[in-house]
């Protein structure tokens, strides 16, 4: 049976050639098994520009919706397991003032849980940093807005309004809060990945979040802001597999189906999806619009990231990340693990 390392090297073949056919500046990947075995791979640049700086396997990234799974979903599963919330009651529970001014309104009924599997009528994304860069101003128009009701989707309202609840719960905003496993709000900016040369901001960002609405929100959100290394990232993976450093119950919410696409918090294994098709249904995964990533096997007792910096300088540019995420994704379901 193939190593851990040689099933990553093989893995690693479609990143190295999007790295060197200019798809992406650069890219960490990485894998652990449910033993503590690592393995990690890296590539390419960290920065293209202004100033070119290498890619380091121990490279700070942003993120981005990752956010969601390693620190929002954590946080609120370990704060129903302490019995501080409960899942099914709804958000007005914590955030008694949401929609404050329209007592019948839908959105006083939502619950924890909704917004953990994706399942409310909330819009998927919303440029609110159009509207102000006050945070406690904004925070105050996520809660008042009257919003749009259509068919559920992946969104990112939901995650924000969990990110506030947190907030009023713990009288803290996100952004000082202690993520855990060795992740960050407020990175060493100089061993960031760079991400885009953003229009808004008029600068190449390097240790700031790229999320507009979480930087306007303070530079962390419920939705978007953590930073972290890959091998801050295989920690966190490895805690799912053995259970080290989580309650038993989040744990076991995490695989639970709220849907055929989603579990609490994470996406689980379907056709076309993030890990590729040959993943088992025990399969659970992320993503992230930096270009960001990670998956988790729990039959196998295998997870693997795949970290880039695919926005750097631009998102409006062809990445091909999808089908790169999916490729590894099948590279490591295919491979068969030493015993």
């Amino acid at each position: 049976m193939a190593s851990l390392e040689k099933l990553t090297r093989r893995a690693f073949a479609p990143v190295k050639a999007a790295v060197q056919g200019g798809a992406i500046p650069g890219a960490v990947l990485g894998a652990v098994r449910a033993d503590g075995t690592r393995a990690v791979l890296h590539a390419g640049r960290a920065q293209i520009r202004p100033e070119e700086a290498p890619m380091r396997a121990e490279t700070w990234f942003d993120l981005a919706s990752l956010t969601k799974v390693l620190f929002t979903t954590v946080q609120i599963l370990e704060e129903a397991a302490a019995g501080r919330l409960d899942l099914d009651a709804p958000l007005t529970s914590l955030l008694p003032d949401l929609r404050q001014y329209a007592p019948e309104s839908w959105v006083r009924r939502i619950t924890f849980r909704q917004c953990l599997g994706h399942l409310t009528p909330l819009p998927a994304v919303e440029p609110l940093y159009t509207y102000g860069q006050d945070a406690r101003t904004l925070r105050a128009f996520i809660l008042q807005r009257d919003w749009a009701r259509g068919a559920p989707v992946y969104s990112d309202i939901n995650f924000m309004l969990l990110g506030l609840a947190l907030e009023r719960l713990r009288g803290r905003p996100v952004g000082e809060m202690d993520p855990g496993w060795g992740f960050s709000f407020h990175p060493p900016a100089d061993d960031c990945a760079a991400t885009e040369d953003c229009p808004w901001r008029g600068r190449i960002l390097k240790g700031e979040v790229h999320d507009e609405n979480a930087f306007a929100l303070g530079g962390g959100a419920g939705h978007a802001g953590l930073f972290g290394r890959m091998g801050d990232v295989l920690g966190f993976a490895h805690g799912l597999l053995t259970g080290n450093g989580l309650a038993e119950e989040s744990v076991a919410l995490m695989r639970r189906p709220l849907s055929d696409t989603r579990t609490h918090g994470w996406e689980r294994a379907h056709a076309g999806w993030s890990g590729g098709d040959g993943c088992n249904k025990s399969v659970i995964g992320h993503t992230g619009f930096t270009g960001t990533g990670l998956w988790v096997d729990f039959e196998r007792g295998l997870a693997w990231a795949l970290l880039t910096n695919r926005v750097h300088p631009t998102r409006h540019a062809e990445s091909g990340i999808d089908t790169l995420r999916r490729a590894v994704g099948d590279s490591f379901s295919a491979g068969a693990l030493p015993g």
